[in-house]
Order: structure tokens, then sequence, then C-alpha cells
């Protein structure tokens, strides 16, 4: 079986590079999906990539994921400050989640500082802009034992 993780995007990731560019910068979220798939094939892993601004969407996609993925990375966007029916599926999922914010949440508004889906994460990745996804991805093929991410190349005289 090859290694398959999903790449989940909540309410307003569509809007990318037009919606509150100065804190989301201009990257669309197709170019973000360019780059992720650019980065599954070079370390051969295979790619789901899906937006919705639905919340009960996402949670029949985390669910369907749970037969097909080994890992997921969700931007949950705005459900990630008040979905507890998030929550509870991402706790459903076997494998490793990885919850992603483009800006950094921590240094944002009191509403926007805390995300309750992240006690549900394996890890979190915020405030690396678009790159964030493929750090996240890399972390996630590395943590299902796929050995083809960059970050298991050994480099001498480095971690």
């Amino acid at each position: 079986m090859a290694t398959r993780i999903g790449i989940l995007n909540g309410p307003n990731l569509d809007l990318l590079g037009v919606r509150e560019p100065q804190i989301y910068g201009t990257t669309t979220l197709a170019e973000i999906e360019r780059d992720c798939r650019a980065f599954a094939r070079k370390i051969g892993v295979a790619l789901d990539f899906k937006q919705s601004n639905h919340e009960g969407q996402l949670i029949d996609w985390i669910h369907a994921a749970r037969g097909r993925s080994q890992a997921l990375i969700v931007n949950p966007a705005g459900c990630s400050f008040v979905s507890v029916a998030l929550f509870d599926a991402m706790k459903a999922f076997a494998g490793p989640i990885y919850e992603v914010h483009i800006s950094n949440i921590h240094a944002r508004d009191e509403m926007h500082r805390h995300s309750k889906l992240s006690a549900a994460a394996t890890g979190v990745v915020a405030g690396l802009g678009p790159y964030g996804y493929v750090l996240a991805l890399q972390a996630a093929a590395r943590a299902v034992g796929h050995d083809r991410s960059v970050s298991n190349r050994k480099v001498q005289g480095r971690l």
C-alpha cells in the first residue's frame, strides 16, 4: 500500500491570496496545493488535498480518511476555535494529525489565539506561512515511517 496523506482545509481558505493579505499573505490555496503535490511527488507519497467551507464536510472527510490515509494535515481555519465536533472526529482518526495555521495564532487577537483542536493533533505548525504545509507534510511522512522524506537523509555535521 502506498503512503497516502490527506490535507484538509477549512472555511474561507478558498479566499487565500485576497482575504486579509496582511495576515495570510498573497499565496492562493491553489498555489499551496501545487507546492504540496510537488513535494509529495518528490518524497513518493500520494496526496488528497481538499477544502470546504462546511464543518460537516470536513468531519465526513476525516471519517473517510480512516480507511484511506495514514496521516492527516488539517488547517481547520475558523473551526479551530469553536468546533467540538471536528475535535471528536480528529480523535477518532488513528494516525498522526498535523494542524497547520498560516498565521501565528499565538500572536493574534484573543478570539484567534487558542485552537481547541490542537489537543487532538500530533503536532502544530503555526506562523510559517504557506511553507508550513510542506513542513507538516514532511513530518507526517516521517511519522508514518515513509523513509524517502527529506528529513531522513543524513547530513554530515548537522542534525
